[in-house]
């Protein structure tokens, strides 16, 4: 009996295993701020800094170039999970239209890796120059160990309570933004900053090197608008998906890009550059030299909730995949468990939160945050090129369709943007390497249990 691919597919039903389904608990509301939440946090509040430091006072350019890569990626996402409305995201994308296991596996490795190297970032920039103002006292280890260990805790306690303590972290941190956005408001009113910083581009020579430059910040601003891929991984606890995730994540891309590149805006006319860059609160350093009283110490605390929410949310999604991949037969049966009661993925969220604890005490801020936004480029470029495949696959469900212009300018700047033309350091493609050849050990063992279990008397012994 084939498998249902309708919206509801596994609504109200069990699953083969027998374990209850995931609940259906968002609407477009929830999933509305869900992917505004998702977005928005540790890139804007920690790596504005790192951008300008790589492009100089015309900050605001690679956010608006990495703004319209977004978009294009985000309309190929909207097409696929209303066609296929699945937890698994990329990996099941990416397995339909190509049919290569070991493809689908890597895919989904690399997503994984980006979310966990994404909370890793989140982690240090909690314990970075926003905690400093309230105590350096504290290992930042440990404060990353137990902060890892609470979003655990409350993700372990059910997906409505982790989105509204989403809804809750999102409300709190498009305060702060809108608290640097009034900053610059009065600042541009009163005559304050230095408007001439705005068209600045410094990336130490001209010609090629300024290209790669600008690439290279554009690929590192990228950073900032990941997370609306991470919502397709909740199509199995949404409210008719199909209708519901196009307006959601247009609406959460266009939201954010407009708040990004106007803090953007108002981050270079404040503070030169050079500031920016050596500290890993920007933000807190547009705030002091603002003109205006507001206390650093509010606005540090209002940071903290920002990046909490990021790895709240990274963590999430680290775990709704590993369920995905577990009912597609990518992970083992056992990764897919649900807690009877809570009906939560239980087993996927304590793997991911294993896994996290040991990733927050490696890189900087700069280096995860590059590295996940280049695991998700190369992503990005498979998922652009399988949604043109996949036109060929029809589905009985109305969904919404992309115009094919969109998915390959999509694949292109993906694709550039995660080449050696955005200037990157080596340390990212090590670091991203090493994972994937984590990844291909994994598959390899993986693999070799699932021949072992099909040979014949396998079952019985």
């Amino acid at each position: 009996m084939p498998a249902p691919t309708g919206p509801e597919s596994h609504a109200g039903h069990e699953k083969p295993d027998g374990s209850p389904p995931l609940k259906r608990a968002l609407g477009p509301k929830l999933l509305i701020l869900f992917v505004i939440g998702d977005i928005l946090g540790t890139g804007i509040y920690a790596t504005t800094g790192d951008v300008a430091g790589k492009v100089g006072g015309a900050l605001w350019l690679p956010f608006a170039i990495g703004f319209a890569v977004a978009l294009l990626t985000a309309a190929s996402y909207v097409e696929l999970v209303g066609k296929y409305p699945k937890a698994a995201g990329a990996a099941l994308y990416t397995q339909k239209a190509f049919k290569v296991p070991f493809l689908t596996f890597v895919v989904a490795f690399m997503v994984m890796c980006s979310g966990l190297s994404s909370a890793s970032a989140a982690a240090r920039a909690f314990s970075g120059d926003y905690l400093g103002e309230f105590t350096d006292a504290v290992p930042p280890t440990l404060i990353a160990i137990l902060f890892v260990l609470a979003l655990a805790a409350i993700n372990l306690r059910g997906v409505a309570e982790s989105v509204k303590a989403n809804v809750v972290l999102t409300l709190v941190e498009v305060s702060g933004l809108a608290v640097i956005l009034a900053i610059g408001a009065y600042a541009v009113f009163s005559g304050e900053g230095e408007p001439a910083r705005l068209t600045q581009i410094e990336t130490g020579g001209t010609g090629y090197a300024l290209i790669t430059g600008v690439l290279g910040a554009t690929a590192l601003g990228f950073f900032a608008f990941v997370g609306f891929e991470d919502s397709v991984n909740m199509a199995e606890e949404t409210k008719n998906p199909a209708r519901n995730f196009p307006r959601a994540i247009f609406i959460g891309v266009g939201v954010t890009g407009t708040i990004y590149i106007l803090v953007a805006l108002v981050s270079s006319l404040l503070v030169d550059s050079r500031t920016l860059a050596e500290s890993s609160g920007p933000l807190l350093e547009v705030v002091k030299a603002g003109g205006v009283d507001f206390p650093p110490k509010l606005f540090a605390l209002i940071a903290l909730f920002a990046v909490t929410n990021s790895a709240l949310i990274n963590i999430m999604m680290a775990s709704r995949l590993c369920y995905g991949m577990a009912n597609e037969r990518i992970l083992p049966p056992a990764m897919g468990k649900v807690l009877s009661v809570r009906r939560t993925p239980w087993v996927g969220i304590v793997f991911v939160s294993v896994l996290a604890i040991g990733l927050v005490s490696t890189g900087e801020i700069e280096g995860l945050g590059d590295t996940t936004s280049f695991l998700l480029l190369c992503v990005f470029a498979v998922v652009n090129i399988a949604v043109l495949v996949l036109r060929r696959d029809r589905v009985e469900h109305h969904h919404f369709r992309t115009p094919t212009a969109l998915p390959v300018l999509g694949a292109l700047t993906s694709l550039v943007l995660a080449s050696p033309l955005a200037d990157r350091g080596a340390d990212v493609y090590v670091r991203a390497g090493i994972l994937l050849l984590i990844g291909i050990g994994l598959w390899a063992v993986n693999k070799a249990v699932m021949t072992a279990r099909e040979r014949p008397g396998a079952e019985g012994s």
